[in-house]
């Protein structure tokens, strides 16, 4: 069984900034999407200019149905696709639905140093965005620990809160040309 939650919004920009909760292990074993084999969706998010749909697959048995679900939706989504870390959302679209899907615009920035990536904490505290009743404030791990104890209701808090969030960061400071991700199965 699939929970849905959709809600009329307006905002000022052109396309759909995508955003999943997941759960699974990544494999620092490889530096390709193969890093992100092991990584599942749980919740499919999406925001444009009209609209803020999220996805809960409501427990395990309703994993593939999500999939499908998602499969479906992004063909009718409206380009350019935004996401933060846009390696992370096509790696695991990639590998758990089969979806070749090119994102447009990264909204973190890139690497401090080449070695530290941004946290969306650290983005929405340096842009003076607010929380958006996201009741994890941003951290993705207490999200997944909330989903795996049937949380539902506060995991869609929480994707909700990350895309209004990460529409803020596209309208306050824009994005950068993603960074290059290998799709290699298996």
């Amino acid at each position: 069984m699939l929970i849905s939650r959709s809600e009329k919004i307006k905002s000022l920009f052109e396309g759909t900034i995508i955003d999943i909760e997941t759960i699974g292990e990544f494999c620092y074993d490889y530096a390709d999407s193969r890093r992100y084999q092991n990584i599942i969706p749980t919740i499919f998010g999406y925001i444009n200019k009209n609209e803020l749909k999220i996805i809960c697959a409501k427990g395990e048995g309703a994993i593939a149905e999500l999939k499908k679900k998602s499969s479906q939706l992004i063909r009718s989504l409206e380009k350019p696709f935004f996401g933060y870390n846009c390696c992370f959302e096509m790696g695991v679209l990639f590998h758990s639905c089969g979806l070749e899907i090119e994102f447009d615009g990264d909204l973190m920035k890139e690497k401090v140093a080449g070695v530290k990536w941004e946290n969306q904490q650290e983005a929405v505290a340096e842009l003076s965005i607010p929380n958006y009743d996201d009741p994890f404030n941003g951290i993705g791990k207490k999200c997944l620990l909330a989903w795996l104890n049937g949380e539902w209701k506060k995991a869609i808090k929480h994707n909700r809160g990350c895309l209004l969030k990460e529409r803020d960061i596209l309208l306050k400071r824009g994005y950068r040309k993603p960074e290059e991700l290998i799709l290699y199965s298996h």
